[in-house]
């Protein structure tokens, strides 16, 4: 097993050395440092639960996308039962590995990822400060030894290539090292901020009323222009059960132009149109589109994506609610020839949408404009209620309503052969006369 804890702070920010203490052998007390952080844990996995539930993604890019064969997605409320399960098969009785996965539930975002060729999990969280005081200030300890801890505390360097990221500052490996050691290295980065950070913000709602066919629209400012020439905006949705998109509504180059959309780029996972959520097998789909900025834009421009809902399960009170994540929004680009693209060690990768597209393919991404408020937007959904008062009343309101209906095409049916008999009995009658 190894875990490699990595602090990243800003140049404005202070940094003294003296602020890690190796006290120990196997222990490091870090000081008051303003960083933000991830945690990264690496080992080898004998048995994982089998889970039928998975989508297949379609992997254009397999130097970059090696195990990214399936995605799953669920909203956890909490990530409590997740770290008690770790401090109770992980840690056994290891208390500093104890209080380092309970701040798990504090962490920005959780990963974990298979990597099938090494047969091990990975685990990776980010904090982008410690929440109550904005500083760290903690023991880190490897009493166990079986496991190596590295730590790391970075400063982002200027870079000497665009497609690269650089990074000095201080190494400890615990149980080897007596002191921090100075490093500095560089290594190209497939992913990136958007150049104009400034001015380049999104954010996503349905448009109201929903109805059974919401519409989910992103809302983008005027400044969103391209890093390079050849660079396209692109967004990738992950769509629960729920929620669907149609593709063959999507498929009308008029409709995607009048929504500033260009065209579908990859739809995998439960496309189903007519199956009820109770129905689907897989818990959802996944749907990246190339988006088209309007040639001229003076204030902030939409983008809208049609959706449907499924029929959802009976629920008390008419209703019951899904949640659907913001969508990513980011530039795909296209790096010079003679880029070495390596995997950076800080990317997260296998995100489901970095394996549709070529292995020198650079992303931009946009940030989303939340105001601290979790990235999901919250849809009501009318469904049959339990309740029995209202399930009789709407059980003979639809035998009355077919009935209606069939004494209706009965009747139209009798008209219509009644006028075609008089029809032909006063035809034959004039052949006669």
């Amino acid at each position: 097993m190894r875990e490699r804890i990595t602090f990243v702070h800003g140049a404005e920010d202070a940094f003294d050395p003296k602020q890690l203490q190796i006290q120990e052998e196997n222990s490091l007390h870090i000081k008051s440092l303003k960083a933000a952080r991830e945690d990264r844990m690496t080992a080898s996995l004998y048995e994982l639960p089998q889970e039928d539930t998975f989508t297949g993604l379609p992997i254009l890019s397999e130097r970059f996308a090696s195990s990214t064969a399936y995605q799953y997605h669920e909203l956890l409320p909490s990530l409590k039962e997740f770290v008690t399960y770790i401090q109770q098969k992980v840690c056994a009785n290891d208390g500093s590995c104890k209080a380092r996965a309970n701040i798990l539930i504090l962490a920005d975002y959780v990963d974990i990822d298979y990597d099938t060729i090494s047969q091990s999990l990975v685990l990776s969280a980010f904090w982008h400060s410690e929440s109550a005081s904005g500083r760290w200030d903690e023991q880190i300890d490897n009493h166990g030894g079986s496991v190596k801890v590295e730590i790391g505390v970075l400063a982002i360097e200027k870079a000497t290539q665009p497609e690269e990221l650089s990074l000095g500052g201080f190494l400890v490996v615990l149980g080897e090292d007596t002191k921090p050691n100075p490093t500095l290295f560089s290594f190209p980065s497939r992913h990136h901020l958007s150049p104009f950070t400034s001015g380049t913000n999104y954010s996503t709602a349905f448009i109201q009323p929903t109805g059974l066919h919401p519409t989910l629209r992103l809302t983008l400012p005027p400044s969103t222009d391209p890093p390079a020439p050849d660079c396209a905006l692109h967004t990738y949705l992950t769509l629960p059960s729920p929620l669907f998109p149609d593709k063959y509504q999507l498929s009308s180059l008029n409709f995607l132009a009048s929504n500033n959309l260009h065209s579908i780029r990859s739809l995998s996972g439960e496309i189903d149109l007519e199956a009820p959520t109770w129905a689907v097998s897989k818990w959802g789909s996944a749907l990246l589109i190339e988006l088209a900025p309007p040639e001229t834009r003076s204030a902030q421009w939409h983008a809208d994506i049609p959706l449907h809902l499924r029929y959802l399960r009976p629920a008390d009170g008419g209703s019951t609610n899904t949640s659907i994540p913001w969508p990513i929004v980011f530039w795909a680009c296209s790096s010079d020839e003679g880029t070495k693209m390596n995997t950076n060690p800080f990317d997260r990768i296998n995100l489901g949408y970095d394996g549709l597209f070529g292995p020198r393919t650079m992303f931009y991404h946009l940030q989303p404009t939340n105001g601290g408020v979790p990235l999901a937007e919250e849809l009501k959904v009318p469904v049959l209620d339990l309740d029995e008062s209202k399930v009789r009343w709407v059980e003979s309101g639809t035998v009355m309503v077919v009935l209606l209906g069939f004494f209706w095409v009965l009747g139209t049916l009798g008209r219509v052969v009644a006028r075609d008999f008089e029809l032909g009995t006063g035809s034959a009658r004039r052949k006669k006369d």
